[in-house]
């Protein structure tokens, strides 16, 4: 009787192995037919039934048909993943004679390419690059560098106020003054990144425009120390030929105060359109740091002196790729970024 049921199993199982084409039916049927509840085991389980003579060889037929039906479904476990192999390769299969995917490749931004150039100009004379909130407290902003209150800079046509005493830093200075309450001379540092004044969008204007500043303060630093660092940086970006102009004008954290212009690099000071016909170029805003500016932060103005600069990132763009709109710095038209 045993005999019969485990021959019955094995054409059975055999039978159900040939036509299968899936692997989890396969599973399945292994579990069914061979697992610790499985076909095969229940009828083992009858094997105490048998005489001390019929055991071994019932015995013997027991495990070559669990061998056999082992064989089966290796074999065809083996032949589905051949199978399914075979599928994937004709599905995904590539055409090498195919032409192959431009990858275009992006590239750095204007602004970008300038920051990185001052950056390197101001680390190679010794400045460190620091950051700070862009969003600010105005004693900060004005208070410490001697704005006071009702100076044109502080109302509100000119500041973003997000409540009475913070706003939207107007420059990055409040971060020289950050750092002078910080830090113990001597301090060289520059401090670039954005800038926020409601201004109207135009070719020239942006509410949100980008400044990089820059501050020494140490013993005996003089207005020439000031001058001498404009030409070396103006040099650095522009060529040795670049000639710079100092102009008187009034900042309430520096004085003296010079407005600096810059010869005209296309023209050569003769005039052209780039210039106004002028010869020269209004570049940025510099001058001596103001003895009151340095007594806010805790600094003895009878022992250190610096000086202080900011120049706008956009206008040094403009001036050195020929842009005559700054609205296209911000607009992300690939055709005109792809041209950097």
């Amino acid at each position: 009787m045993i005999r019969e049921q485990l021959q019955k199993i094995r054409e059975q199982a055999a039978a159900q192995i040939a036509v299968m084409n899936d692997t989890k039916s396969l599973e399945e049927l292994r579990v069914r037919m061979l697992g610790k509840k499985g076909e095969l085991t229940a009828i083992l389980k009858q094997m105490g039934q048998l005489s001390a003579e019929e055991r071994p060889v019932i015995g013997q037929l027991a495990n070559d048909v669990r061998a056999s039906l082992e064989a089966d479904i290796n074999n065809k476990a083996a032949a589905l993943k051949a199978a399914m192999t075979e599928q994937r390769l004709k599905a995904e299969a590539v055409d090498v004679t195919m032409p192959g995917k431009v990858r275009r490749v992006g590239t750095r931004h204007p602004l970008n390419i300038v920051l990185d150039d001052l950056k390197a100009i101001f680390r190679g004379m010794g400045y460190t690059v620091v950051d700070g909130p862009e969003v600010e407290e105005t004693k900060y902003v004005f208070d410490m560098l001697n704005t006071d209150e009702g100076h044109p800079a502080r109302e509100p046509s000119d500041t973003f106020y997000i409540t009475e005493n913070t706003l939207l830093r107007t420059q990055t200075s409040s971060v020289q003054i950050r750092t002078m309450l910080k830090e113990k001379p001597p301090i060289a540092i520059i401090s670039p990144g954005r800038v926020y004044r409601p201004d109207a969008v135009d070719g020239t204007h942006s509410p949100i425009f980008h400044q990089c500043e820059g501050l020494v303060i140490d013993k005996n630093i003089t207005f020439g120390d000031l001058k001498g660092t404009l030409e070396n940086f103006a040099k650095s970006l522009y060529g040795n030929d670049v000639k710079l102009r100092f102009r008187p004008h009034h900042f309430p954290y520096t004085e003296p105060s010079a407005e600096v212009d810059l010869s005209c690099f296309k023209c050569g000071g003769k005039g052209c359109p780039l210039c106004k016909y002028e010869g020269w170029i209004e570049m940025l805003g510099s001058g001596v740091v103001h003895p009151q500016v340095l007594i806010n932060c805790g600094i003895d103005p009878n022992e250190y002196s610096g000086f202080a600069f900011g120049i706008g990132l956009e206008r040094i763009a403009m001036m050195r790729y020929n842009i005559d709109d700054m609205r296209l710095l911000y607009e992300n038209d690939a055709r005109f970024l792809s041209q950097f």
